[in-house]
């Protein structure tokens, strides 16, 4: 594939893409970032082919967008006269009624298509030196077409193909974000919920696999995960209400000492596990 990318915003995701495109393609990619510095690291490793500018939008085949959820509708607001209809816009943000409520919208008004888009890839680490083209090996790309018209859907699963992803799931906005609360959300919510313990700071020398897995992803960037927790309230809220009325089954069980109800609750999660394979 030989297209004119634009990325805007070269953080892990950003970069990240920037540097597969490179490694997997015949593409041309223009970056922006409002980090000089970040452009500059990205020139210098060749993640990049040029920093990004008006002329470089204006050309552009596929723009991402891979800022916050409002800042990627800011910018297409402040830059829409820029965006040539046969461009194809799309963003790698991890909530999507948010995006989906405005951009497609903004897209129709103007005439490019707009496909929403979650690659489901990430890192402890955050920022472009986290980045790397090998990302996305075998991950899920999740497509949310928002009405855009098939050839813009088929080419951002192209694009996924060639990049090195495992596949593509297409889906709904509200689906989407229903299942993230689930898959990607909560861990965070219950990591940071449990990494805040008092005995947290003790753990040194009493801990093994199991504190590892469950505290991972403790490690939050809190601006872009609170502005996503906020955008998704109502799926992540409802999560949280069946984790929590979950957790207050087992410690009734607990404190009343009721090994035959502690053991079917235990053994319904054990179960289900099995049953899922994975």
């Amino acid at each position: 594939m030989n297209k004119k990318i634009v990325i805007v915003g070269l953080g892990l995701i950003g970069g990240s893409l920037a540097k597969a495109f490179q490694k997997y393609s015949e593409c041309t990619v223009a970056g922006i970032d409002r980090d000089p510095g970040v452009v500059k690291a990205a020139l210098g490793c060749g993640a990049i082919d040029k920093a990004g500018g008006d002329e470089d939008i204006r050309n552009a085949d596929l723009l991402y967008l891979c800022l916050y959820p409002q800042a990627d509708i800011d910018f297409v607001a402040s830059h829409i006269h820029l965006i040539s209809p046969s461009c194809l816009v799309t963003d790698t943000c991890g909530i999507k009624s948010e995006i989906c409520t405005h951009l497609p919208r903004m897209a129709k008004e103007h005439g490019f298509p707009f496909v929403g888009g979650h690659p489901m890839a990430g890192k402890e680490r955050s920022g472009f030196a986290a980045s790397d083209a090998d990302l996305f090996a075998d991950a899920s790309y999740i497509i949310v077409p928002c009405g855009a018209p098939r050839p813009a859907v088929d080419l951002l699963k192209a694009v996924a193909v060639e990049l090195g992803f495992g596949g593509t799931v297409v889906t709904t906005p509200e689906h989407h974000d229903q299942m993230i609360a689930f898959t990607s959300q909560l861990p965070h919510v219950l990591a940071c919920a449990y990494v805040m313990s008092p005995r947290c700071p003790e753990h040194g020398g009493f801990s093994a696999g199991s504190y590892r897995d469950v505290s991972r992803v403790a490690n939050i960037n809190e601006q872009l995960w609170a502005e996503l927790f906020i955008d998704n309230q109502k799926a992540l809220a409802d999560e949280l209400d069946t984790l929590i009325a979950n957790i207050t089954d087992i410690k009734e069980a607990v404190v009343k000492s009721d090994a035959e109800a502690l053991r079917a609750l235990l053994r319904r999660g054990r179960l289900i596990k099995e049953r899922l394979g994975e």
